[in-house]
């Protein structure tokens, strides 16, 4: 990870600890590649619906938590290879090495998966998940963790924990599903461990739209470029406080969002819309 030329004004110092260029990374146990702002992570092990392993879950969690100093990332897309999103955690890899551990480790292991959740809603990144096929436990969460969904009519979600003799309680699952798609359907989804279809799924608004298989993909990438042209600052601030107002009350929430765009009034960015609008031409934004 090299360290972006810092602007003009800025300490270099403060620079090296906070500001960083990843465009370039080097991945290890997925696919990588980024280009015009727009990062696209494939989980890449088709010949088994592209599982997770201790090692990907470890690289995806510092990933995430890496991107909130990016400087060259803008939005993230997050599919996986061969016509499936992801299975979940592999079962020889990760499921059976785990009935083998004690608490403190499995402890070590559950936070660690959670961890991957606070690291992805924690980045300032938009995250678009382009979910095909199979979609289950553990990928269940990365789809329910991102921003937005676009999903295909064969994709198959489950949150299939109880299936497998634990909580439905997994990741955040507790808390962030019934957001998604209301309390009692969430509960559904929890206590059964069934697949919800990708027509029930665009229909519980878990997916933000359907896409042929073929072009899910390029339409997530799509829709990331969208965004990433945009003002990333302020859509970080947007992402910060969607998150955050899930614990506030309804006047803290309007305080927090009023000291928010206050923030965002000081940008270039702001100035930049208001100068092109004067000018009757579009705004390009630079995400300062």
């Amino acid at each position: 990870m090299s360290t972006s030329t810092p602007p003009s004004g800025l300490d270099p110092a403060l620079a090296a600890g906070n500001r960083r260029a990843l465009a370039g990374y080097a991945a290890r146990h997925f696919l990588w590649h980024c280009e015009g702002g727009v990062a696209h992570i494939t989980l890449s092990r088709p010949a088994r619906k592209n599982p997770l392993t201790f090692d990907s879950y470890a690289e995806l969690r510092d990933l995430f938590r890496a991107l909130q100093h990016a400087v060259d990332v803008k939005a993230v897309v997050l599919s996986g290879a061969g016509g499936n999103f992801c299975s979940g955690g592999d079962v020889h890899e990760i499921i059976g090495p785990l009935v083998q551990l004690k608490a403190p480790e499995l402890l070590m292991f559950t936070r660690m998966t959670g961890d991957l959740v606070k690291a992805m809603r924690a980045c300032p990144q938009p995250i678009v998940a382009a979910i095909d096929g199979v979609c289950a436990g553990a990928g269940a969460i990365l789809a329910m963790a991102s921003d937005l969904r676009l999903g295909t009519a064969r994709a198959k979600t489950a949150f299939l924990f109880n299936r497998v003799g634990l909580a439905g309680c997994d990741m955040g699952a507790c808390a962030m599903l019934p957001r998604i798609i209301g309390q009692g359907r969430a509960s559904e989804l929890l206590y059964t461990g069934r697949s919800m279809g990708g027509e029930e799924g665009l229909q519980w608004g878990f997916f933000n739209r359907l896409c042929a298989p073929e072009a899910v993909v390029d339409e997530a990438l799509q829709l990331a470029r969208e965004i990433a042209a945009g003002p990333s600052f302020a859509n970080g601030i947007t992402k910060t406080m969607l998150h955050q107002e899930w614990n506030m009350g309804v006047d803290q929430a309007i305080e927090a969002e009023a000291q928010a765009q206050a923030i965002c009034m000081l940008t270039e960015d702001f100035r930049r819309a208001y100068e092109a609008f004067v000018a009757k031409q579009r705004p390009v934004f630079q995400g300062n």
